[in-house]
């Protein structure tokens, strides 16, 4: 019998040739920590194993992108708790300049296809656009990682999704990201990991990738994989992480848990209202309610394609009066894609307020929440009550956001 693409990957990284329900020892070629969670990591390690050594320091790693540079008196302790350990124990940190940690390892070549990555992060799984296997886990599976370089693993099955039909040329990779999240819903791939097949997701580029596979989280999906890719996207990936893209496919023989398939033929723009990122409408069906603030950024839509497309639509006009329009750039490389190409000129001369790098207004603690009555248009993954702050947020793409902001209202982005 074959395997899918986690079978085979979680066989070469156990020495097993695995099935699912099988409980393994992983070996890990990178274990990280953000700056939530990483102070417990390194409480938990020198309560548990002393003065030792981590396992590789060279595999080792932190990465600060939540509230970042320092926002709270906590967090600046935070911070320099995980710093002062890192350098004790002579690992890398990739401080708060560098942007959301799962797309720093992607650029780094950390993340590759075929790696084995876990983080204290709830959307590692991310690392599936690049054929990798990433897992968000607590503090205490993160120290035991540190130390050891393994951690154990339930195999999952695996759902094999057929997505079928041509959408609509309004419709991004966000808007087909949010109808698969309305189809599968919380059940359908809730535990398992979920591979992805058809035109319309072989064409997408690495942005596009990445939304898809970061919102296998709000699929309650272990991973999610896109074996199906071309010329173009394997090019994109090896000149960026500057390593070879050759990931792991799926055997024909393979078995699933279940086969699905998913019509996206004429897809139009869609939008997740609150407060359930799976309660997703056409965008058409919600068009004139008034907005507060739009947010384009994080983990699922903070590359540079989206702030350019965000950059066409608004082109030279000013966001509305009364309208906030945030911007967030994923990672440092991003942030210098947009200075170099002149795209944060457009839109700041547009009106909108540019940060750093980082994962932005996606979670409280972060820049740009929410107050109570405001209601936001968000590129983030999540829209649940009180995530953001106690405002209303609705998830869409970058598209909307800037159209939307434009208009004052909600609104559905003309093509061009």
């Amino acid at each position: 019998m074959g395997q899918t693409v986690i079978e085979k990957i979680l066989s070469r990284h156990s020495q097993n040739d695995v099935r699912p329900g099988q409980v393994i020892w992983l070996d890990l070629n990178v274990r990280s920590a953000r700056d939530f969670g990483g102070p417990n990591v390194v409480k938990n390690f020198e309560r548990e194993y002393g003065k030792d050594q981590v396992d590789d320091p060279s595999k080792t790693f932190f990465t600060f992108d939540l509230c970042v540079p320092a926002c709270s008196i906590r967090y600046a302790n935070n911070q320099q708790i995980c710093r002062k350990f890192a350098r004790k124990k002579g690992f890398q940190v990739f401080d708060v300049d560098q942007g959301i940690g799962s797309h720093v390892l992607i650029q780094e070549g950390l993340a590759s296809a075929g790696t084995t990555v876990v983080g204290t992060d709830s959307h590692m799984n991310i690392l599936g656009a690049v054929g990798s296997f990433g897992q968000g886990m607590g503090d205490v599976d993160i120290t035991f990682a540190y130390k050891t370089g393994k951690t154990w693993f339930e195999v999952p099955e695996t759902v094999k999704v057929l997505i079928t039909g041509q959408m609509s040329k309004t419709a991004s990779p966000k808007d087909l990201t949010l109808f698969i999240l309305k189809q599968m819903g919380t059940r359908k791939g809730a535990l398992r990991a979920i591979e992805f097949y058809g035109s319309a997701v072989k064409s997408l580029d690495l942005s596009g990738r990445i939304t898809l596979c970061s919102m296998v989280t709000e699929m309650a999906g272990i991973i999610g994989f896109i074996p199906e890719y071309d010329k173009t996207f394997a090019e994109e990936v090896e000149e960026l992480s500057g390593k070879a893209y050759s990931p792991l496919a799926a055997d024909e023989d393979a078995e699933y848990s279940d086969v699905l398939t998913i019509d996206v033929s004429g897809l139009e723009p869609q939008i997740a209202a609150p407060f359930l990122p799976t309660n997703v409408h056409d965008v058409s069906e919600l068009c004139g309610k008034k907005i507060d603030s739009g947010f384009i950024g994080s983990c699922t839509n903070g590359r540079a394609s989206d702030f350019a497309e965000a950059a066409r639509i608004l082109g030279r006009y000013k966001v509305k009066e009364g309208v906030m329009l945030k911007i967030v750039p994923a990672t440092r490389i991003v942030y210098d894609v947009l200075l170099r190409e002149g795209i944060l000129s457009e839109l700041f001369k547009s009106g909108a307020i540019i940060s750093n790098p980082g994962c932005g207004g996606c979670a409280e603690g972060h820049i740009g929440l929410t107050g109570e009555g405001e209601v936001q248009l968000s590129t983030g993954n999540r829209n649940f009550a009180g995530k953001q702050g106690k405002g209303e947020t609705y998830l869409t793409s970058p598209a909307v956001v800037a159209a939307s902001c434009l208009a004052g209202c909600i609104t559905v982005p003309e093509h061009s």
